[in-house]
This record gives C-alpha cells, structure tokens and sequence, in this order.
C-alpha cells in the first residue's frame, strides 16, 4: 500500500460513514471499492439512475457492485425536470449535480453519513460548475484530499482488479448536445442508441455530438484510421440513420473533451 492510498484510507476511516456518489467510472468505481473495503457497510455506494445516464455505466455499476460486494443503492434523479437543466447552459453540470446532492444529502442526514464524490487532483484546474454544487452541499473529496491523479487512481484500480481501470473518459449522454439547445428524453434517446451503435462496430470511444438532424462523430484516435476509412464512413452513416439522422459525419480530427 503506498503513502496515498494509505492516506486515503485515514480519512476514510476519519468519516465513519459515506454515501459515496457512484457513476461506475474510474474515479468513482475506486471510491466505492476503496470506501467497502476500509468501512464495510458503513460505506453505501449510491447510483443515480437517469434518462441522462448512459445504459453502459449502469450496466458497468451494477456489475462491479455484485462483483466486490459493495453495498449498492439506485435512486432516480429528475434534472430534466429541471428547466434551468433542460435550457443546456454552461453551468448545466451545476444544475445535474444539485438535484444529485439534493437526494444523496437526504439519505446521509438519514444515516448520519457523509456524501462524497469522485474528483481527483486532475479536475482541480478545469472549469467543472458541479464542483459548486459539491462545495454548497458539503460533499467531500477524499480522492483529492490525497492528491490522487487519475493515472494514479487506474494503476491502483489495476492493482484492485478493478476493469473500469483502463475504461476511457466519459460524461453525460447531455454532454453531446450543443450548449443552449434544449436538453431533451428523445435526443438523450438518439444519443445512446447512436454510440451503442458505434460500440456495436468495435469503437471504444466515440462520441456522437447531436445538431438535430446531424451526428457529428468523433472516435478516439487510436480508432481514427479506421473509422475514416470508406467503407467503414459508410457503415457509421447507415449505423446512424438507422437510429434516425438525416446526415452523418466522421470529424477527421477525433475525440477532443470539451469540442462542443
């Protein structure tokens, strides 16, 4: 066990008791895992279901749950309710986060609990309105307590057994829609059923960026070759207007976070 990790039990076992806010990504997958095996069932690893929330991390939360035995809750969250969140500003994440918070918060006055959330030292730097969210509601951080860097967080995942250890960045399925443009159940929809569509072609990381009637692709770009080859364009192009794009591009330049 290195200084770290060993630092990140400390505070762990400081709280007592957490609900820890569990997506099944890297950074949260760790948290639960590293929260279970330090406090047992004093550690609740808590999902928000939501149509915004991709069926892939479901599916991922839930299996790694049963697979080490995390105490696992599902709650359901209703930002598109929400019309600030619906609006799609720039602080959408803002608004996701406090209806999040707003349930998890509940649960531990509750139980006498602590919330805490996935964030590392990476996410210090760049521009995250949910970490506003977090701040108001008093959520903790333990990963970033510990200044763990998301490399740090995969190799120590590897060490678990963890499989979300090499699973690549993700967000919300409301991320591929521009800013401004109403935030939507039927574009979320389209969204998913479009990147599973991707998925089912062999592409690990793609993202589709929805402009109504156009599906702007970018894949990763260890997978670009391929995806910019023909006959494969052709096959993305009927994948995505099977699901109901009227036009489809592959962007030569692959995935960029943040390219909306």
């Amino acid at each position: 066990m290195n200084e770290k990790e060993s630092a990140l039990r400390e505070v762990l076992s400081s709280l007592e008791s957490v609900i820890v806010a569990y997506s099944g990504g890297v950074d949260s997958a760790y948290l639960a895992w590293a929260a279970h095996t330090t406090l047992g069932d004093r550690a609740t690893a808590v999902t928000a279901d939501s149509p915004s929330y991709p069926d892939h991390h479901r599916r991922m939360a839930l299996d790694i749950a049963a697979s080490f035995g995390f105490r696992h809750e599902i709650i359901y969250t209703s930002e598109l309710e929400r019309p600030d969140y619906r609006a799609n500003p720039t602080n959408r994440c803002y608004f996701c986060k406090h209806e999040l918070y707003t349930h998890l918060s509940r649960l531990a006055l509750e139980r006498g609990a602590i919330v805490c959330d996935g964030s590392n030292a990476n996410d210090r730097g760049d521009y995250r309105p949910a970490r506003q969210a977090a701040r108001e509601f008093g959520v903790r951080s333990p990963l970033d307590e510990v200044s763990l860097s998301k490399d740090e967080i995969r190799a120590l995942s590897h060490r678990a057994g963890l499989p979300t250890w090499d699973e690549p960045a993700s967000a919300c399925l409301s991320s591929r829609i521009p800013y401004h443009n109403e935030v939507t159940g039927e574009k979320l929809r389209m969204i998913e059923r479009a990147e599973l569509a991707l998925r089912s072609l062999g592409f690990r990381v793609c993202r589709v960026r929805h402009y109504d009637d156009l599906a702007r692709v970018e894949i990763g770009r260890d997978e670009l070759e391929r995806a910019l080859v023909p006959v494969t364009q052709a096959a993305i192009a009927r994948a995505l207007e099977a699901v109901g794009y009227r036009e489809v591009e592959v962007d030569p330049r692959g995935y960029r976070m943040g390219s909306l």
